[in-house]
């Protein structure tokens, strides 16, 4: 099921308005959703993606969040920023970079439990809590990335490391935390990133806009740690440059991919970057792979990306 973007931005907005209502206990005379500039910055708001129906009976709960900000904000975990019941606690982002970040993780209940409510709290500053529900119910909001869509694409495989194990759907969005492979990084010294990653995509080879391999695109991000993390390129990174003349209409749309930003170009290959740790401690980096540039692939329509979590201790 391919679902309309504009539907389910609406319905996306419509369930963080109501979540934050019921977070706040408003009334049409205390309603401060729409407050500009709260103490503390705008707030941080939780979103449900959806939820998934997996094959072992469980159900997945998808989560991103909208920061309005210039700035990433940081909410670490504790009062400001925890789920509901407590067992599945933990898991979620602490930094909050600037923008719309779609399908950053996932809560995983069992069957017995697939029609209670797993509720995230975020609290921003002074700002009052927002939360949103992970509930399985809603078709709108069932995701069912685990098929090929109507052009073929599909989740990327990904594994950690240069030949770690490929991981795809369903485990895209409800995987596990892996050890980094090179632990324990230092603080201050540039710790090798390596993921690799193949696309499975069924794609028509009469169609073409399939002659070549769809690039895979790849983003490296600070999801948890005590500290900052500076991304830098890898020298092995082709840096892409504006495709368009100046003339062109879409060359003022171009923008250079950030240090954390690279692409592989074929449809298999190795993505690497370079992260610098400001403290000691343990982080969470999560590298997001997806093949948006094809004609059936963006956030707006809940697919085709894979997320991979590994876990790197600093020294």
């Amino acid at each position: 099921m391919l679902f309309n973007h504009k539907l389910i931005t609406a319905a996306i907005v419509g369930f963080c308005v109501s979540a934050t209502i019921t977070a706040n206990g408003q009334s049409a005379d205390n309603a401060r959703f729409l407050s500009l500039a709260p103490a503390g910055g705008m707030p941080i708001i939780p979103v449900m993606e959806g939820w998934i129906a997996n094959p072992d009976g469980t159900t997945s709960f998808s989560f991103g969040v909208i920061n309005r900000n210039e700035e990433a904000v940081e909410i670490p975990l504790g009062e400001g920023n925890y789920i509901e019941p407590a067992q599945f606690d933990g898991g979620q982002p602490t930094h909050f970079p600037a923008g719309r970040s779609v399908g950053v993780f996932s809560v995983t209940v069992p069957e017995s439990e697939q029609d209670n409510d797993v509720w995230w709290y975020l609290t921003t500053g002074d700002s009052e809590a927002l939360k949103v529900p992970g509930r399985r119910g809603s078709s709108a909001y069932e995701l069912d990335f685990i098929l090929p869509r109507p052009q073929g694409g599909m989740q990327p495989m990904v594994g950690i490391g240069e030949d770690g194990e490929l991981r795809g759907p369903p485990y895209g969005l409800v995987g596990d935390i892996e050890d980094y492979p090179r632990n324990p990084a230092q603080v201050g010294i540039p710790a090798e990133l390596i993921i690799n990653a193949t696309d499975p995509a069924e794609r028509d080879p009469e169609d073409p806009r399939f002659e070549e391999a769809i690039p895979m695109g790849v983003t490296f991000a600070k999801h948890q740690g005590p500290g900052s993390v500076e991304f830098t390129r890898h020298p092995d990174t082709v840096v892409e440059e504006n495709p368009y003349d100046e003339d062109n209409p879409r060359f003022r749309f171009f923008r250079e991919p950030e240090p954390n930003q690279l692409r592989i170009e074929n449809s298999a290959g190795v993505g690497r970057v370079y992260a610098t740790f400001s403290d000691p401690g343990e982080y969470i980096i999560r590298t997001k792979v997806d093949v948006h540039r094809g004609p059936d692939s963006s956030n707006g329509d809940q697919c085709c990306w894979t997320n991979v979590w590994q876990r790197v201790v600093v020294e």
